[in-house]
């Protein structure tokens, strides 16, 4: 459906799409989460919780866009740019959402970077662990992603 990548000068997510009715997806997914490896475990989160039958722990938070998850799936719209607003079935959210926790996994840790919140971890295994301690929970997808 989506296929991400990372711009060669500014590090940041690109996609490309098979079928063009899943751009405005895309466009939400590499703006809204970005590289943000806690706001995709958000994203998985809120996935996960509508597909066991239950209501998201939060609602989303954007500076971008309006944003309405549900047992529809998602529903949002670019506050800036009226054209770019789309809606998609749970499956559909479902299977972007993780392949982009996927792309977002693979990019190697920034040696430079120093973090305060467990540095001896791989960046994604630590995110895993702030977001479990912040929400006082098992991730909904610890033992099927990561």
């Amino acid at each position: 459906m989506l296929t991400f990548s990372l711009d060669e000068y500014y590090r940041l997510p690109l996609f490309e799409v098979d079928d063009e009715r899943h751009r405005a997806l895309g466009g939400w997914i590499t703006t809204d989460i970005s590289i943000y490896k806690r706001t995709c475990l958000d994203a998985l989160a809120v996935v996960a919780d509508l597909v066991a039958g239950q209501p998201p722990s939060e609602e989303w938070s954007s500076e971008n866009y309006e944003v309405a998850f549900g047992p529809w799936g998602l529903r949002f719209q670019n506050v800036w740019g009226p054209d770019q607003r789309g809606e998609y079935t749970l499956a559909e959210v479902k299977e972007a959402v993780e392949e982009y926790w996927t792309f977002l996994a693979s990019i190697p840790d920034n040696p430079r970077l120093i973090r305060e919140y467990r540095p001896d971890l791989p960046e994604r295994e630590a995110e895993l662990l702030l977001w479990e301690e912040t929400w006082e929970r098992p991730h909904p997808y610890r033992g099927v992603l990561f």
